[in-house]
C-alpha cells in the first residue's frame, strides 16, 4: 500500500512558477514509476509527466514539454513537478500517481495509487 500526499498548489499569475511535491509513505517508493496527472473542471483527467524508478527517464505531455520538469528523490520518498511559464490553461487539480508500468505509459487507467490532489490556479 502506498499513500500519496501532494502539496505546493496555489494561485499564480500567468508566466509564474510553482513547485509541486508529492510525499509517499511506505518503503516501496523506489519500486514505483511516478507521475503527475491533472484534471480541469469539466474535463477528463490527463497525463502531465512521468518518471522512471531510477529517475533517469522522463516523459512529458506535449502541452507542458519545455516548461515543466519532473524529478524524484528516492531517499526522501518524494516526487516533484517544477512548473514554469504557467498559462491559464494549466489551471487544474494536479494528482500524483504511482504504478509499476513503464514511464512511457500515459493512460490514467493503469495507475495503482492516487494522491488526493492539489489545486493550481493560473490567473490571466
Amino acid at each position: 500500500q502506498v499513500q500519496l500526499v501532494e502539496s505546493g498548489g496555489g494561485l499564480v499569475q500567468t508566466g509564474g512558477s510553482l513547485r509541486l511535491s508529492c510525499a509517499a509513505s511506505g518503503r516501496t517508493f523506489g519500486t514505483y514509476t511516478m507521475g503527475w496527472f491533472r484534471q480541469a473542471p469539466g474535463k477528463e483527467r490527463e497525463f502531465v509527466a512521468r518518471i522512471s524508478v531510477s529517475g533517469a527517464n522522463t516523459n512529458y505531455a506535449g502541452s507542458v514539454k519545455g516548461r515543466f520538469t519532473i524529478s524524484r528523490d528516492n531517499a526522501k520518498n518524494t516526487v516533484y513537478l517544477q512548473m514554469n511559464s504557467l498559462k491559464p490553461e494549466d489551471t487544474a487539480v494536479y494528482y500524483c500517481a504511482a504504478d509499476r508500468r513503464t514511464y512511457l505509459a500515459t493512460s490514467y487507467a493503469g495507475v495503482d495509487y492516487w494522491g488526493t490532489g492539489t489545486l493550481v490556479t493560473v490567473s490571466s
